[in-house]
C-alpha cells in the first residue's frame, strides 16, 4: 500500500507539502522522540529529523502531538511484529518468556539502548499531563502483562513452568523487569550485562 504523501499538481510554493514517505518519516520521528522526549523535541528539530517541510507536517499530522500519536502507534506495531517473529520458533511457555526477555535485552544496550523506549518515555514525559496518552500507555502495558500471564500459564500446562508460580503476580514482575531494562539501557549498558539478566529472571518460573 502506498504510504506516501503527494502534493497537489502545479508549482510548489513555500509552505506547501512535498512528497515524502510516511513510514520513513515516522521512523525518524520515533528516534527523535525516544532520544529527547516529547517536551524537549522542538518542531524544528522534528521536521529536520523527519526531513519534511513544516507545511507537510501540518498537512499530514496537524501538529507535533499528531506526529507523536502516529509515531507511538507505529512504534508499538513494529515492536509487536518483531516479538511475534521471535515467538514463532518457540515451543513452550517458558521459551516464550525467554524470547520476550531476550528481545528486550537486545534493545537495551548500546546505541539502541541509549535511544530509549517510546512507551517508557511517554509514561514518564506525558502520562501525568495527557489523559489520552496515559490511556494509550496503560493499554499497551496491560496488553504486555496479559501476554506474559498467558505464557506462564501455557508453561504450567506444558510443564516448563512450576505450578507453584502465581501467574498474575509473576507476569507483573516480569513486566517491571523488561520495562526496567529499557530504562537501564538509557545509561549505556553492554549486551553482556543485559543478556545476563535473562537467565536470572527465568528463575522466577522455577
Amino acid at each position: 500500500m502506498d504510504r506516501s504523501v503527494t502534493p497537489s499538481p502545479g508549482p510548489r510554493s513555500p509552505g506547501r507539502p512535498r512528497e515524502f514517505d510516511l513510514d520513513d518519516a515516522l521512523d525518524k520521528a520515533i528516534g527523535t522522540f525516544s532520544e529527547n522526549g516529547y517536551h524537549a523535541t522542538s518542531l524544528g528539530k522534528l521536521t529536520a529529523a523527519m526531513e519534511i517541510a513544516e507545511g507537510s507536517l501540518y498537512k499530514a499530522f496537524r501538529d507535533k502531538r499528531g506526529v507523536f500519536l502516529a509515531a507511538f502507534e507505529r512504534y508499538v506495531m513494529l515492536r509487536s511484529e518483531l516479538l511475534a517473529q521471535e515467538l514463532a520458533n518457540t515451543r513452550t511457555g517458558r521459551d516464550k518468556v525467554r524470547a520476550t526477555l531476550a528481545v528486550y535485552a537486545e534493545y537495551s544496550h548500546g546505541k539502541t539502548g541509549r535511544r530509549g523506549c517510546l512507551v517508557v518515555g511517554c509514561a514518564v514525559d506525558l502520562a501525568s499531563s495527557d489523559p489520552a496518552m496515559a490511556k494509550r500507555v496503560a493499554a499497551v502495558l496491560a496488553s504486555q502483562e496479559r501476554r506474559l500471564v498467558e505464557f506462564i500459564r501455557e508453561g504450567q500446562e506444558d510443564g516448563s513452568v512450576s505450578s507453584r508460580v502465581d501467574a498474575a503476580v509473576t507476569a507483573r514482575l516480569l513486566l517491571c523487569v523488561v520495562q526496567g531494562m529499557r530504562v537501564l539501557g538509557k545509561t549505556g549498558r553492554s549486551r553482556e550485562e543485559m543478556s545476563s539478566l535473562v537467565d536470572s529472571t527465568l528463575k522466577l518460573l522455577d
